[in-house]
């Protein structure tokens, strides 16, 4: 498997190639949105990290020429956590999926896995969960065939659950990743959202989804 790294911070881009040189995958690197589209001219790439803030062609116009010309290869996203509306463009230009920075190596590597699993399918437009599904153009939610409506934050919410299922959220974990803020142990607003939003997706269901794991967060349970 060849796979492109298009990064523009050397460090960064070195260290992340030798993460996954170690998983026995071919890597090359682009410094470059310019470099990186020149490269994927001429080489049949497996998947391409992207990172979007990049010199010479953004990540964003890069990922959008691509899917123009009707490249498939799958593209998973590097963003910080501070670009919240940066990822959701990269996702609704064809993104495959996307990664915070900074971010922990099981993950990255996880979603390479996935990735590649999936091949050059083409970008997922839909995270589903037992009956419920979540559409990442148009934003819509449904359960059992019935339209969910809901806040941006609870949204969000729901995205960064459907992207982890069966795996255990801490509080520190939602408010970083969904609110863009260190935890404060003082407040509630993390169980009064997560309430929220399991009154409309899991009241007057059959099957609860999200699950209280106490002392240390949430679970989402397919």
């Amino acid at each position: 498997m060849r796979l492109l790294v298009v990064e523009d911070e050397e460090k960064v881009a070195r260290f992340v190639r030798r993460v996954l040189e170690k998983e026995r995958y071919q890597v090359d690197i682009a410094p470059n949105g310019q470099s990186a589209l020149d490269q994927i001219d001429i080489v049949p790439y497996n998947l391409v990290i992207l990172d979007l803030t990049l010199p010479q062609k953004g990540g964003l116009e890069v990922l959008h020429l691509l899917r123009q010309q009707g490249n498939q290869v799958p593209i998973l996203i590097l963003t910080a956590r501070s670009e919240i509306r940066t990822r959701v463009r990269g996702l609704d230009l064809g993104a495959d999926d996307y990664l915070v920075k900074p971010f922990a190596i099981v993950e990255l590597l996880a979603r390479v896995r996935a990735l590649l699993r999936r091949g050059g399918s083409g970008p997922t437009t839909l995270l589903t969960a037992d009956d419920l599904t979540l559409h990442l153009i148009s934003h819509e939610v449904y359960r059992a065939d019935q339209k969910i409506t809901l806040t941006n934050k609870e949204y969000a919410l729901l995205e960064y659950f459907l992207r982890n299922p069966g795996r255990v959220l801490s509080r520190s974990e939602i408010s970083e990743h969904v609110w863009n803020i260190h935890f404060d142990t003082a407040t509630n607003v993390i169980d009064v959202q997560v309430n929220y939003l399991r009154n409309k997706i899991d009241h007057n269901f059959n099957r609860p989804l999200i699950h209280t794991v106490r002392g240390i967060g949430y679970v989402l349970k397919p």
